[in-house]
């Protein structure tokens, strides 16, 4: 795996730190833990709408989906001003620690880096700049621009289109199984971040390389 790569790196928990929204449920009187309830929500429901032919943005999902939930958990007071600080925190997250350091070798080493998120690309740019590290990608994709969400095929397709490449000169870096299995699927090589020591599920297709920090990828590529 020494050549040059195309790296695909999901955006939402693998690259950006997801934690500080707990924070912005507990601000809005929402329990901090309906943080990781919502974002699995709001993943299904964009998956539902994949599987039935079907598609809506990410931020539509995403702030419907948190109405629901935070009009269920009782919260009172105003429900937009509710959802709109939630979402706002979104919009504002930070790379993880490991990221900048990983992302400024694999660019060292030749690979041309790109995103690929069911997010808006707006937000990765964002994203990216705070963390000082944008200009070590030539481009950020979004399934705004694709026929479909990932893990549809047709979201690695639209990729490999993009960065003129086959799928097979391709990488794709997430922390989501769903995602890692999705890539293998359309003929991407995958790498597993896998920060927390968890278990890889048995029915998802297994990841080529599984790294527990993104700064361990470039010496498993070197070598």
């Amino acid at each position: 795996m020494s050549e040059p790569l195309v790296i695909v790196f999901d955006v939402n928990e693998t690259l950006s730190d997801m934690a500080p929204l707990g924070e912005a449920f507990a601000q809005v009187g929402a329990p901090r833990a309906l943080a990781k309830l919502w974002f699995a929500t709001l993943l299904r429901d964009g998956f539902a709408l994949t599987a039935s032919g079907g598609k809506e943005s990410f931020a539509t999902i995403g702030a419907d989906a948190l109405r629901t939930l935070l009009g269920a958990e009782g919260v009172s007071g105003n429900l937009d001003t509710a959802v709109e600080r939630v979402m706002a925190a979104l919009q504002n997250l930070s790379l993880h620690p490991d990221v900048p350091d990983g992302i400024r070798a694999l660019a060292a080493a030749g690979h041309r880096l790109v995103t690929l998120t069911n997010g808006a690309a707006a937000n990765t740019d964002k994203l990216l700049v705070a963390g000082g590290v944008r200009d070590k990608f030539e481009q950020l994709l979004s399934v705004e621009d694709a026929p479909a969400w990932k893990p549809a095929r047709a979201a690695y397709d639209y990729a490999a289109t993009a960065a003129g490449a086959a799928p097979s000169g391709m990488l794709l870096v997430a922390v989501h199984p769903w995602d890692i299995h999705g890539a293998a699927k359309a003929g991407m090589r995958t790498a597993w971040i896998n920060r927390t020591g968890a278990r890889y599920p048995s029915y998802f297709q297994s990841p080529d390389i599984t790294i527990p920090a993104l700064t361990g990828l470039p010496a498993v590529l070197a070598a």
